[in-house]
């Protein structure tokens, strides 16, 4: 193949992969703003748990559309996968939508895309994988003081220290728990097929959900937003995995930080959430982390 021929091929792929990551910040951007509207009539749980088995049957369906029939697993896939299934999706989500239940989205969607920083520090200290330099320290504190913005939405409750709500410190803790899963998938499943790890994320929570909701009479669909938001994630996951394998993980970061600015505009029209100065400001801080986050020093 010439050079010529390598470069275009080269630049197919990441601009691929640059559409995929948009898409996914996109269907994640529209996700909470339907789970607001499907808690009109459904709790959290019961949500999650249709939401799970549809995006399940989202994965199957790109499976075969794929013509990647095979959903097995190696038996050293088996575990992380397990993990994904359990930590990212079951705890991970769980938390998210239960703190959606008491915040505003752009607070949640904000702070749930702290992910980066909780990435590159586990990154080096559990898999020492990359060591942190001046741009990445920058980077973190830059983005610990957008979090910090955000949650309090106004210098009057900055100045008396109120930085957060409950809900927020939830939503923090999804962030960290994504985070790990994260890690997982780029240490062990980079090689397993987008759909097929899409599918058996949602399909082993979806059992366990559905578990639940048997017992609990739940195991029925409440709304038709239930049904959109199983396809939006299954989409979304599936057009972020395959993002991943095309671009580098600090231009996945970069990428996604328009999931947030989605959501606040969504927010505002669709559920009339207001967006305070002091979050305005938040948001720029975000793009100016994920930008040190994604230099590397010469």
């Amino acid at each position: 193949m010439s050079w010529f021929g390598y470069g275009a091929d080269f630049v197919r792929i990441k601009t691929i992969g640059v559409l995929a990551i948009l898409g996914a910040s996109i269907m994640w951007a529209i996700e909470p703003i339907i789970a607001k509207l499907s808690f009109q009539s459904a709790d959290f749980i019961q949500t999650s748990g249709i939401r799970a088995i549809f995006a399940a049957i989202t994965a199957l369906l790109y499976i075969i559309v794929s013509k990647e029939f095979s959903l097995s697993l190696t038996r050293k896939q088996v575990p992380p996968v397990v993990y994904i299934a359990i930590v990212g999706t079951l705890v991970a989500d769980l938390l998210y939508f239960f703190a959606l239940t008491m915040i505003p989205v752009i607070n949640a969607v904000l702070i749930g895309h702290m992910q980066p920083i909780f990435i590159v520090v586990m990154g080096w200290v559990v898999l020492r994988q990359d060591k942190l330099n001046r741009f990445d320290y920058i980077g973190i504190l830059v983005m610990i003081l957008s979090a910090v913005f955000v949650t309090s939405g106004s210098l009057e409750r900055l100045f008396s220290l109120q930085l957060g709500s409950y809900g927020d410190l939830i939503v923090l803790g999804a962030t960290i728990t994504w985070a790990t899963a994260a890690i997982v998938m780029r240490r062990f499943l980079r090689d397993v097929h987008a759909g097929v790890l899409t599918f058996y994320r949602f399909f082993l929570a979806s059992l366990v959900f559905s578990g639940f909701l048997l017992i609990n009479n739940g195991f029925f669909i409440q709304n038709y937003y239930q049904i959109i938001l199983g396809v939006l994630i299954g989409v979304g996951t599936v057009l972020y995995y395959e993002g991943l394998k095309r671009i580098k993980a600090a231009q996945v970061g970069a990428l996604e930080l328009s999931t947030p600015l989605f959501a606040a505009v969504l927010g505002f029209f669709v559920l009339n959430e207001s967006i305070m100065g002091l979050q305005l400001i938040g948001i720029l801080l975000l793009l100016v982390g994920i930008y040190f986050l994604s230099k590397k020093e010469a």
